[in-house]
């Protein structure tokens, strides 16, 4: 089978999917797993897929050639499932694992260049309970692991673990996306937490891994009614594609057929539902919101010796979509031929030429002579997305919004020292207080409305190179004013080269810093250091460390799980340069970039200390299996002992109930068909369980 040309590809591009030139919205529909004998044809069942309006099939095992054919046939891709044994402990049963290892790899080194293929789903909906027994931070890395290995093989590929909400904690640092399977039967709950995981993908893409209703316990005009606002929402909150589960009614799980749930868009017979209809009639365009926003933007870009790299911005700023929008450069002070190279290249875009007087100047300067009534700011060193201004615009149309931005994200490293500088702290990023309200947002992607710029006074022209984004938006929240964040909304950013001119860049900022404790000198601690009130994004996905305080829920019952952090993970070095070479030197930067920052704050030298949280892993002093030959299951056992004196820990305690100075976890690990092992895990005497389990252990 000859290769997909890459540019035919599914890749990654910031927020969204793209195949070649062309931008796609996933729509996605699982396919199977069926009974057995009751698998459909799939020559003719791929034709209904298409009709329905589905580009992509999930499915949950490593499919065949031949099924990759069909698909292919019927211009369909493929995201295939590695179906292994991770419902039961793996950690402890490493063969469990390393079965996962050689049948992806099989998998891979036959089917991988097939055209029809676009990605692996190296896992579905690993339990929270068991994710807890074995330890986030080792199931993560054996996730990475497979991630790793399959990317080593087919790097064209893209990979992704489908999560769920009681393990948001739970995001593989090197997937290609997030992707999380949601069951929200609400509008406005499911708007909502799509935004809550935007901020949990960091930087990268989002995708509804799963999404539907089951029309036995509903309807199916509920069902129908449910996927088209999900099909709605997933669009306009700026995920990259939604997968509706599923295609058919006919299912089976662990080897028996469920009868009982009837979450298809067709029926067990093939028939269409009224969500058939749905699917097959919604279009993209159709969820668009008119912009009532029609204020007039001014693009603002401040440049000084920028000669070098401003074509790439401006040729980015002209192809955007959702125009009119006039576009104004400052050129403060360029001494390199930065107007003249303008003016040859991009005769239709205004220059202000001035000499040089800093950036916060230059802004202002071109804040006054912009015709817009709200001012839309980037750097030389950025290329805003394609739909950057339309993504803005709609941020507008909330009255309360005084400014709006986006993430800044950093283009995909082309050496090792670039791979290390944008995994490293001290770029620049926003800081949220929720989901969708921001306290800080970098100068290279802020839009501001005229009225609140000028009430404030624009920006503080002693900040001459940095800094005078964080005065500013300090400014406005002093103000009143609210600020908003997009984050479809995105700006390429480069950051620096080497790592020495990064270090160079840290100690200007410290320098600015030392300004911002001048003059806000209760947002700063006594060491000096900023007091935020939100949580501060370092771009990486939102895990577990050894370290991290993960809110479980009493017991570990809590259906949203997640970690409460107040900076989140930074970005981790592209795999292609990750080395011990590499990880040295990130090592190295990690220690250096606040030292640095604080030398020129406060003109002391101090190395940041790790500030660890003392979590309870002192070894376990038993533990033991109960077949659950019943179907007895770990809230069976929950509720027995509840029953029988024992308290439940706390919301953050690694173990689910105490009596007296015992402490228990328990688990279920499922090995088949009405096959459970209950794990149990004690720390104390097992004195007292083993008495309040007694009775429940006696068969008659």
């Amino acid at each position: 089978m000859p290769r997909n040309p890459d540019n035919q590809r599914w890749h990654t591009d910031g927020k969204f999917f793209r195949r070649g030139d062309k931008r796609i919205w996933m729509r996605a529909v699982t396919y199977g797993p069926f009974p057995p004998g009751k698998t459909p044809i799939c020559a003719t069942e791929f034709r209904k897929v298409r009709d329905a309006g589905f580009d992509t099939l999930r499915v949950f095992d490593l499919p065949d050639r031949g099924f990759l054919d069909a698909a292919n046939h019927a211009g369909l891709q493929v995201f295939a499932g590695l179906d292994w044994r991770y419902l039961e402990d793996f950690i402890s049963k490493p063969a469990l694992f390393s079965a996962a290892r050689i049948k992806l790899s099989n998998w891979l080194k036959s089917q991988a260049n097939h055209p029809a293929l676009s990605g692996v789903y190296v896992g579905n909906e690993i339990p929270a309970e068991m994710v807890r027994w074995m330890s986030p931070v080792a199931v993560r890395n054996a996730l990475e692991e497979l991630i790793d290995m399959g990317r080593g093989i087919a790097p064209h590929l893209l990979f992704a673990y489908a999560n769920y909400p009681s393990t948001e904690y739970l995001e593989p640092a090197n997937a290609d996306f997030s992707a999380f399977n949601i069951y929200l039967e609400e509008p406005s709950a499911f708007a909502e937490y799509l935004r809550r995981l935007h901020n949990i993908a960091g930087d990268r893409a989002l995708v509804v891994s799963e999404f539907g209703m089951d029309s036995a316990r509903n309807t199916v005009t509920t069902q129908a009614d449910v996927l088209r606002w999900g099909m709605d929402i997933s669009f306009r909150e700026e995920t990259a594609g939604i997968t509706v589960y599923s295609w058919s009614d006919l299912w089976e799980n662990n080897g028996v057929e469920i009868l009982d749930w009837d979450f298809g868009i067709t029926d067990r017979k093939g028939n269409p539902k009224s969500a058939y209809d749905v699917c097959s009639n919604w279009k993209p365009e159709d969820t668009e919101v008119e912009i009532s926003c029609a204020d007039p933007i001014t693009i603002i870009i401040c440049t000084r010796n920028g000669r070098n790299r401003i074509g790439r911005c401006l040729k980015s700023i002209e192809n955007l979509n959702n125009g009119p929008y006039e576009i104004l450069v400052v050129d403060d002070g360029s001494h390199d031929g930065t107007s003249g190279y303008i003016s040859e290249n991009f005769p239709n875009i205004r220059t202000i030429t001035i000499p040089w007087s800093g950036l916060s100047n230059a802004r202002n300067i071109g804040a006054a002579a912009a015709n817009g009534e709200i001012f839309a700011f980037t750097d030389d060193d950025c290329e805003p997305d394609q739909d950057w201004l339309l993504r803005l615009r709609k941020a507008f149309q909330d009255p309360a919004i005084a400014a709006a931005g986006g993430p800044n994200l950093p283009p995909a490293a082309k050496t090792w020292e670039e791979s290390v500088i944008r995994a490293s702290p001290g770029a620049p990023s926003h800081v949220l207080l929720d989901d969708s309200r921001a306290e800080h947002l970098p100068g290279c992607n802020i839009a501001v409305r005229r009225l609140a710029f000028e009430s404030v006074g624009g920006f503080d022209p002693s900040f001459r190179t940095a800094g005078d984004d964080v005065d500013f938006c300090w400014r406005l929240s002093d103000a009143g004013y609210h600020l908003g964040f997009v984050p479809g909304a995105f700006v390429w950013h480069r950051r620096r080269p080497s790592v020495g001119t990064f270090l160079k860049q840290q100690i200007g900022y410290g320098k600015a810093e030392k300004l911002l404790l001048a003059k806000h000198p209760g947002r700063f601690s006594k060491s000096g250091e900023a007091r935020w009130n939100g949580f501060v994004y370092g771009g990486g996905p939102v895990r577990a460390g050894c370290d991290s305080i993960i809110y479980q829920g009493r017991m570990g019952r809590a259906g949203y799980q997640s970690i409460v952090n107040r900076i989140l993970p930074l970005r981790p070095i592209d795999s292609a340069f990750r080395n011990p070479f590499s990880d040295f030197v990130l090592s190295v930067v990690g220690i250096l970039q606040p030292a640095l920052r604080r030398w020129a704050r406060n003109r002391s030298f101090k190395f940041p200390l790790p500030e660890l949280y003392n979590q309870n892993h002192q070894p376990p002093d038993n533990e033991f299996q109960i077949e659950g030959t019943n179907g007895e299951d770990r809230e069976h056992y929950l509720e027995l002992l509840l029953g029988r004196g024992w308290q439940p820990g706390g919301s953050t305690d690694p173990w689910d109930l105490y009596f007296d100075d015992t402490r228990v976890l328990i688990a279920t690990e499922k090995s088949g068909p009405f096959r459970n092992n209950n794990l149990f895990r004690v720390w104390g005497s097992t004195t007292s369980l083993q008495e309040a389990l007694a009775p429940a252990l006696i068969r008659p």
